[in-house]
């Protein structure tokens, strides 16, 4: 197996990969290995999964179940934690559900997205650990334990970082299924967004505003749930200036839409138009890095403002950035993490974030060079980076990001109660930890 990720950005540390069949293997590798680390699809652009001993992947896991378990009656999931979410939604649509949100990707693996607290789009929709109701994992004694909602340790350890252990299992909320269509819109001025932002994002289940850091947003990605079979919901030709687009559209300025998910309102299963592409597809085959930032969203105009005035630093690199809406929650290290969020609560999106993620041409120096004027712009509104993607990564900016939430020495205390040999830890995990 390669130990490149897939953008082909870095080479992880790893002396060895392994990929255990049983939990009995998973086990043996966990307690035999002074350092190991759980590695998904290896779709994160930093070494947030990285370690110097032994990666392990559990996508051949066998725990005697199911890969895709659906308890229609209690609402919920029981996924293995290797499944791509792409397969597991084909599977979960065939039983007659659906999740609640799903990532831009369909390719992703649940439990590495989860951990890194990745995330869709909506006013409403919290991130996808928040869709966690229990998981499994093997801890650094070799014992597999399990974590339900409401458990003392549960909110600290779903966006668990890689830290507590390999995760082999987790279920997940579940609701009957719906479809859902796509339409998008060309050409949104920066004034009508300052002025009817709230407006904008509550227009549809989730927005997307994709931008270049010119005139204003270039596209308006809107999909909205329907009846399952049923699109007939009338959608405007032109929005708040924006015109309705007549043929699919890419997120990127003059690139083939043959990848993404479809469009022209033609409504289809939540799995199919919720991501951005389609799971038959590799977008950009990883000619590409990625950076997202998020910051509270009674900041999100201020903080707009703030990168338009660094677009000429920011565009000679950019491919595309995306602006989109996410709900609070309750989770200790998910970007979304606001204090007193309850799980079960209808979220507030006053209380929520906006995400500025800007998808870059694969020059990592030059890119990083950037990126401290994207911190500084966002600084003031104690923006906080996607745990899987680019940012400054060095000791100081660390313990600056880990003092932007507010459960950090919580999750550090969890993290040594688990694993107190520091068998987990590893990249820049390590180094958060290591300032606590």
């Amino acid at each position: 197996m390669s130990t490149s990720n897939w953008a082909r950005n870095l080479t992880y540390s790893s002396s060895r990969v392994v990929r255990p069949t049983t939990l009995d293997e998973l086990a043996e590798t966990v307690t035999s290995s002074p350092r190991v680390r759980p590695l998904g699809t290896r779709h994160s652009f930093n070494r947030v999964a990285d370690t110097d001993g032994v990666h392990v992947v559990v996508d051949a896991l066998d725990d005697g179940r199911p890969a895709v378990e659906v308890d229609v009656a209690r609402g919920t999931a029981s996924i293995a934690a290797g499944a791509r979410y792409g397969e597991a939604s084909q599977a979960l649509q065939e039983q007659g559900v659906a999740l609640g949100a799903m990532a831009s990707l369909p390719h992703i693996s649940v439990a590495g997205a989860v951990a890194t607290a990745t995330h869709g789009s909506g006013d409403t929709t919290r991130n996808l650990a928040a869709a966690v109701r229990g998981l499994e994992l093997v801890t650094a004694d070799g014992a597999v334990r399990t974590l339900a909602r409401g458990d003392t340790d549960f909110a600290g350890a779903v966006v668990g970082l890689g830290a507590l252990g390999i995760v082999t299992r987790l279920e997940l909320d579940v609701v009957p299924t719906y479809d859902v269509r796509q339409d998008v819109y060309l050409g949104l001025g920066w004034d009508v967004v300052a002025e009817q932002l709230d407006e904008i994002t509550a227009s549809a289940t989730s927005v997307s505003l994709f931008t270049g850091w010119g005139d204003g947003v270039d596209q308006v990605w809107r999909k909205t749930a329907v009846r399952p079979g049923s699109d007939a919901v009338a959608f405007p030709a032109a929005y708040l200036g924006a015109a309705a687009a007549t043929r699919a559209m890419h997120p990127l300025p003059g690139v083939d839409a043959a990848a993404c998910t479809e469009q022209l309102g033609v409504a289809g299963p939540w799995n199919e138009r919720l991501p951005h592409f389609r799971l038959a597809f590799t977008p950009s085959n990883g000619e590409e890095l990625q950076s997202e930032y998020l910051v509270p969203r009674r900041h999100a105009v201020e903080a707009m403002a703030a990168l338009r005035k660094i677009a000429d630093v920011v565009r000679p690199l950019l491919q595309i950035t995306e602006i989109r809406t996410i709900a609070a929650d309750d989770l200790w290290m998910s970007t979304a993490f606001v204090e007193g969020v309850a799980a079960g609560e209808q979220p507030d999106p006053r209380a929520g974030f906006v995400g500025f993620h800007f998808t870059w041409l694969p020059r990592q120096r030059e890119v990083e060079a950037v990126l401290p004027a994207i911190e500084s712009a966002l600084a003031p509104f104690g923006a906080r980076p996607h745990w899987g993607k680019l940012f400054t990564d060095g000791p100081a900016e660390l313990a600056d990001v880990a003092g932007r939430y507010p459960r950090f020495a919580d999750f550090a205390a969890l993290v040594e109660r688990y694993d107190p040999a520091g068998r987990f830890r590893g990249g820049i995990v390590d180094t958060l930890l290591a300032g606590a």
